[in-house]
C-alpha cells in the first residue's frame, strides 16, 4: 500500500486560498441602469423632438410604443394621439414575398432610389421573434447597409412579439410616429410568412408582392392566398441567364391576375421585372406606385381606405386593451394556473374554465 503524500502549508505544490473574486452582476450598476430608463420626459416634449426630425426621440417613442409596461403605455398613447395632426402625409407601402425572394436587397436598393428623387424613407422590417425573448433575431440593418447608412432614411428592425404572421403589434402606431418626423415614405416589409400580409394590408396604401422566377409554386404557395389584395407583382432577379425565366414570369402572372375579382380601388395590379442586385427596373416600380397613388386619389379611394383602416385599428386596439386588461392583473394570473392544473386532471372543462374567469372578470369591473 503506497504512503499518502501530504505537503505543508509552505509547499509550492499545496493549494492556496485566492483572493475571493467580486460579483460578476454589479447590483448598484443593475440598480441605477433600470431608475436611468425611466423616461422623465413627457408625451409633448416626445412629440416636439419628432415634429424636429430627432431620430434619437423618434426611436425612444416606439420603443415606449413597443413597451408593455403600464406606465409606458399612458405616455404612448399620448404621444400617438399628439402625433395625429402631422400624419397622413406619406405614401405607405407593404413589401412582402417569399424568403428568398431578395426583399431586404430590393428595399435597399429602392429606398436609395427614393433619397435620390428627394424623399424621406422609414423602413418597418417586421423581424421573426425567438420565442422566449421576444426579440428580434435578424437585424434589417445588417441586411440593408448601404440604406442604414444613409441620411434621410430610417430603419426600424421590430419584434413580431408572437403576433399573427409576424407583424410587430405596434406597427400601425409607428407609422404615425414616422409620418409626424417628416417621413414621405414609409416601407413595411413581412417575413412573408403566415397572416402578416392582412394585417400590412390593412395599414398600407399600396401592396407589393415580391418574387422571383424558377422557385417552383411549392415554394410560392403564400401568393395564392394575397394575389387578390396585391397592387403589383413584381418579378426580382431578372439578370444574367434568368433574365428569359423572369420575363417569362411576370407575363404568366399578368394573365392570371385577369382571374382574380377587380380591386375596390379601380386600378388594375401591375406586374414587372426588376433586378434588385443590378439596379434594374427600380425606376418603373416607382412609377407604378406614383401611378396608382395619382389615380386613387383622384377617384377617392386613397382617402376612403384610410378612414376603413382607421375603423379595423379601432376595433383592433379595443380587443388588445380588453385583453391586457384580462391577462394583466395577478390575481387572474393564478386563477388561471389553478384552472390549468384541473384541466390537466380532466377535473375541469375548458369551457367551464373560460366562463368562470369572465364571470369573475366582469364582476370584478366598477
Amino acid at each position: 500500500m503506497k504512503e499518502k503524500i501530504t505537503f505543508d502549508d509552505k509547499s509550492a505544490l499545496n493549494v492556496q486560498k485566492g483572493v475571493s473574486q467580486p460579483e460578476i452582476i454589479n447590483v448598484d450598476a443593475v440598480k441605477k441602469y433600470k431608475s436611468g430608463r425611466k423616461t422623465s420626459k413627457s408625451a409633448s416634449e416626445f412629440v416636439e423632438q419628432i415634429i424636429k426630425g430627432n431620430i434619437s426621440a423618434l426611436s425612444s417613442a416606439i420603443t415606449m410604443i413597443e413597451s408593455t409596461l403600464p406606465e409606458h403605455q399612458i405616455i404612448a398613447g399620448e404621444i400617438i394621439s399628439q402625433c395625429l395632426p402631422y400624419s397622413e402625409k406619406s405614401i405607405r407601402i407593404g413589401i412582402t414575398g417569399v424568403p428568398g425572394a431578395g426583399k431586404s436587397t430590393f428595399i435597399d436598393t429602392f429606398g436609395l432610389f427614393l433619397l435620390e428623387q428627394g424623399r424621406k424613407v422609414a423602413v418597418l422590417a417586421i423581424d421573426p421573434s425567438g420565442k422566449r425573448s421576444g426579440g428580434s433575431i435578424l437585424g434589417d440593418k445588417t441586411r440593408m447597409e448601404r440604406l442604414g447608412t444613409a441620411s434621410g432614411a430610417f430603419i426600424r428592425p421590430s419584434p413580431s412579439a408572437g403576433s399573427p404572421g409576424g407583424v410587430a403589434r405596434k406597427t400601425a402606431e409607428s407609422i404615425i410616429l414616422c409620418e409626424a418626423a417628416g417621413f414621405d415614405t414609409i416601407l413595411v416589409e413581412t417575413v412573408g410568412v403566415g397572416q402578416s400580409e392582412t394585417a400590412v394590408h390593412s395599414m398600407t396604401d399600396f401592396f407589393l408582392l415580391l418574387l422571383v422566377a424558377g422557385a417552383g409554386d411549392e415554394l410560392q404557395g403564400i401568393k395564392r392566398g394575397i394575389m387578390e389584395m396585391t397592387d403589383a407583382v413584381i418579378i426580382n432577379k431578372a439578370e444574367g441567364d434568368n433574365l428569359v425565366k423572369a420575363q417569362l414570369a411576370a407575363s404568366q402572372y399578368k394573365n392570371s391576375l385577369h382571374f382574380f375579382p377587380a380591386h375596390e380601388s379601380g386600378v388594375e395590379a401591375q406586374t414587372a421585372c426588376i433586378s434588385a442586385l443590378e439596379a434594374t427596373g427600380i425606376e418603373n416600380v416607382w412609377h407604378i406606385i406614383e401611378n396608382y397613388v395619382s389615380k386613387t386619389k383622384k377617384n377617392g379611394y386613397l382617402f376612403s381606405n384610410r378612414r376603413k383602416q382607421a375603423h379595423f385599428r379601432m376595433m383592433d386596439t379595443i380587443e388588445e386593451q380588453l385583453k391586457n386588461r384580462f391577462f394583466l392583473d395577478e390575481n387572474r394570473a393564478a386563477k388561471i394556473l389553478e384552472y390549468e392544473k384541473l384541466l390537466v386532471t380532466g377535473l375541469m372543462n375548458p369551457y367551464q374554465a373560460a366562463e368562470n374567469l369572465l364571470n369573475e372578470y366582469f364582476k370584478s369591473l366598477p
